[in-house]
């Protein structure tokens, strides 16, 4: 009697050791005698002690902090870059049997591709074009991570730092843009205003009156302001038929030839 509850108790606690349990987002990649058999779960499943291992697998995206890195770029500055990248397993088989500990590999993989990648380009690239350099390291990632069956979904850089010295370079050539900006600005607005005044210039040039009516409204404007000393400009047109009467005035004495 004792043997057989012996031989029971010990029944029971091998089938309690075979049973496991599998979350929603976990797989069970099974071995027999060490041998590939097959992926196995959600749910509850049945494992075979002795004869049949499992490793669990986790199906969820995996947030992964690339450590900072030393890029120098094609212009040669130096710059320290860290980034994070989002990945998950696709295929628990090949990411188990494929490679040794795909966690390990990937980060490893990311550190060199981030080098990489961002040594080809300009500061200014990876200060201004990130979005285009992020899919371009996704992209590179994702296609050699495919064999270990890891998908890689995104990859963000975080931080791009710089000395004290290439700070202030920065400030300087920005602030010289702004100044080349603002005399480009300035010297197209004189243009402008150059051309403007030629077009009033012709059309007063062409009729006389308008000039009278221009000169008028000089005289306004300077009426209207507070000062002591008024200078009234008399141009030469206003004089012009101020002239022409005279001279078309009849001669003093009232009449025409005396006779001899």
């Amino acid at each position: 009697m004792t043997f057989s509850f012996g031989i029971l108790a010990l029944l029971l606690l091998l089938l309690a050791s075979s049973m496991k349990i599998l979350r929603e987002y976990e797989r069970g990649v099974v071995f027999l005698l060490g041998r590939f058999y097959k992926v196995k779960g959600p749910g509850m499943i049945i494992i075979i002690p002795g004869i049949q291992q499992m490793v669990r697998v986790d199906l969820r995206i995996v947030a992964l902090d690339v450590p900072t890195q030393d890029v120098i770029s094609r212009d040669n500055v130096s710059v320290k870059v860290n980034a994070v990248i989002y990945y998950r397993v696709i295929d628990p088989q090949k990411a188990i049997i494929q490679v040794e500990n795909f966690h390990v590999a990937t980060s490893q993989l990311a550190q060199t591709t981030l080098r990489s990648v961002l040594g080809q380009h300009e500061l200014d690239e990876m200060l201004a074009a990130r979005d285009r350099l992020n899919h371009d390291i996704q992209a590179i990632l994702d296609a050699q991570t495919d064999a270990w069956g890891i998908k890689v979904s995104n990859v963000e850089i975080k931080h791009v730092d710089l000395d004290e010295s290439m700070i202030r370079a920065i400030a300087k050539q920005a602030e010289a843009e702004r100044m080349r900006r603002a005399k480009i600005i300035n010297a197209e607005g004189e243009q402008q205003a150059a051309q403007k005044l030629l077009e009033a210039a012709q059309i007063l040039g062409g009729r006389p009156e308008a000039m009278v009516l221009r000169y008028l409204q000089t005289l306004i404007d300077i009426a209207g302001e507070k000062s002591s000393t008024i200078v009234f400009p008399l141009p030469v047109e206003v004089l012009k038929p101020i002239m022409a009467a005279w001279e078309k005035r009849p001669p003093a004495g009232g009449g025409g030839e005396e006779k001899p």
